[in-house]
């Protein structure tokens, strides 16, 4: 074992720095200067300018009036990790293919931690944009995806995962904040096969979810899910677009896997 890893030393300081810059700028609403970044950092501004134009020159970042603001070369890497998955590569086809779905705005997330991060996005012919950035985070409790994800697990799964006396975050006046009721929705979701969230990761907004299991073992398991307006989202909408995610998800469903045995 290298010496350096061994001892507990960071064995390419340059790259922990680099990473940690593009994770501020990521979280960023906003490009930030050369000083923003060098002071988040704790680091020189010399030393800053320098992980700056190495990321610039490698696309990772570009500088801007404004301030540095993550770069093409990030889109890229991201389209690529989710090109990795069959089902992603597949997905857009499923999707034009439904007289449901090709309407409507369906993304593709997965489970990272205690977040459903999204990989895939289908615009659908609808004018409304609705739904989550690509790359983008929400807390998994709270959105659709999220819960279809979780709806996989066991209630004692999710309980270790998050801690019995966990308090997720109000993001509206609607969220589910206690693990009991957390603990509800999902038995609601497994039930009807297709998870919810009405309007308790945005207001005006309303989640309509399915879990996808991976189609080799390595691959993680997905979710499918679409955004409604709520002033549209009457029940037969959701009942009709859960169904219509659920013919997806067999569609794109590795026909020799357990999965697939259990549908």
């Amino acid at each position: 074992m290298d010496e350096d890893v061994k001892e507990g030393r960071d064995p390419a300081p340059a790259v922990t720095r680099s990473i940690r810059l593009l994770g501020l700028l990521a979280d960023a609403r906003a490009p930030l200067t050369l000083t923003e970044l060098a002071g988040a950092l704790g680091l020189a501004k010399s030393s800053t300018a320098n992980l700056c134009l190495a990321l610039e020159a490698a696309g990772m970042i570009d500088r801007t009036a404004q301030g540095y603001r993550l770069g093409l070369r990030t889109a890229e890497l991201g389209g690529a990790f989710a090109a990795q998955f069959n089902q992603v590569r597949e997905f857009y086809t499923v999707c034009d293919s439904s007289a449901v779905l090709r309407t409507e705005l369906v993304q593709v997330a997965m489970l990272d931690g205690a977040d459903a991060l999204y990989l895939a996005r289908h615009e659908g012919s609808s004018s409304l944009r609705l739904g989550t950035p690509l790359g983008s985070r929400l807390p998994a409790p709270l959105s659709a995806t999220g819960r279809a994800l979780l709806s996989r697990m066991t209630d004692e799964e999710v309980t270790a995962l998050f801690g019995a006396d966990a308090v997720f975050p109000a993001l509206t006046e609607r969220s589910t904040t206690t693990m009991s009721g957390l603990l509800e929705v999902l038995a609601s979701a497994r039930k009807r096969g297709w998870a919810l969230d009405a309007e308790e990761s945005f207001r005006g907004v309303v989640g309509v979810a399915v879990p996808l299991d991976g189609w080799a073992p390595s691959d993680p398991p997905l979710a499918l899910g679409v955004a409604i307006r709520a002033a549209e989202a009457d029940y037969e909408r959701i009942e009709r677009v859960g169904d219509a995610l659920q013919a997806a998800a067999a569609a794109l469903t590795n026909p020799f896997s357990a999965a697939a045995r259990r549908r």
